[in-house]
Parts: C-alpha cells; sequence; structure tokens
C-alpha cells in the first residue's frame, strides 16, 4: 500500500511475514474456533530413519466455514485465548 506521496506504508513493512501451514480440520465443534492437525516428518537423531509427527492447532474460523476433514491453510496470529493462537486463511480442500 502507498500514501499520497508513493512512499510504502510504514506500519505494514515493519510486520513482517507470518508463518503458515496447512493441515486437515479434526473438529469444528466449537464456536468459532477449529482444531487442525498439522503432520510432519523428523529424522531420528541416531538411526536416521524419519517418522511421522504430528501437532494440533487450535485456530479461529470468524464465520465458522470449515468443517472436519477440510485441508485448510493457517496463519499464526496474537494469542486469542490460553491455547489459540492460529487464523483461518483459506479452505484448500472440502471434505464434501
Amino acid at each position: 500500500m502507498a500514501n499520497a506521496v508513493g512512499e510504502p506504508n510504514v506500519q505494514s513493512a515493519k510486520r513482517g511475514k507470518r508463518e503458515c501451514r496447512v493441515g486437515t480440520v479434526l473438529s469444528g465443534k466449537s464456536n468459532k474456533t477449529i482444531r487442525v492437525r498439522f503432520e510432519y516428518t523428523v529424522k531420528h537423531p541416531k538411526y536416521g530413519k524419519y517418522y511421522r509427527r504430528s501437532t494440533t492447532l487450535h485456530t479461529h474460523d470468524e464465520k465458522n466455514e470449515a468443517s472436519a476433514g477440510d485441508v485448510v491453510e493457517v496463519m499464526a496470529c496474537r494469542r486469542m485465548s490460553k491455547t489459540k493462537c492460529w487464523r483461518l486463511t483459506r479452505i484448500i480442500r472440502s471434505a464434501s
């Protein structure tokens, strides 16, 4: 964004890039909150074999549009509660 002089907006330049992840919705039963499972692989430090790990992210869904089984993209944001610090960016693939 630019202001009237044509300079870039200082506030948006200072904010920086937010972390984004892609995962699968586990549950959408709560109001404005979904649980998203993010899976990744880790290499064992001694044996070198890769194994799967997963993290469950509590995500803010303002419009209650995601449902269980959807593949979604989430972005890090300010903390909204004790466990919720991610927000829904977009639904990549719907379950149904």
